[in-house]
């Protein structure tokens, strides 16, 4: 098992959001580990859909980063389906799979989940720069 940590999650306009802590598991699978905090609820007081956006924009991106060898790789299609809420002080796990990679693109999927359900359902494509 790699178990590889990944701090680039930390920087840039994540760093705003309060970072994620990103694993490298295996060649195509990557863990991360965020808590929502106040700053990331909405006015309902549950997770924002902006920020569960960007976790898992970011997690997948990065994961998409080292499927590239480490090339630049932009997000070029983004899905993402709400299932349930995120709450205050969950610690929500995002499980990202490596579905293919060719030359020029990265497929990728992302559930994220709190300790009793799944929050999130995601999928997206980047392109290697």
């Amino acid at each position: 098992m790699i178990k590889k940590n990944m701090d680039e999650t930390n920087k840039g306009f994540m760093k705003h959001l309060g970072g994620l802590e990103l694993k490298q598991i295996s060649d195509t699978q990557y863990e991360f580990v965020v808590e929502v905090k106040e700053i990331h609820l909405n006015t309902g007081k549950i997770a924002h859909g902006g920020f569960l956006s960007s976790i898992a924009d970011t997690g997948m991106g990065t994961a998409a980063h080292r499927a590239a060898g480490d090339r630049r790789c932009v997000t070029i299609n983004l899905d993402m389906k709400f299932i349930s809420a995120g709450q205050l002080g969950d610690k929500l796990k995002g499980n990202v799979k490596i579905l293919k990679k060719t030359k020029t693109l990265v497929f990728i999927s992302c559930e994220i989940s709190n300790d009793k359900e799944i929050v999130v359902s995601a999928s997206g494509t980047w392109k290697i720069l």
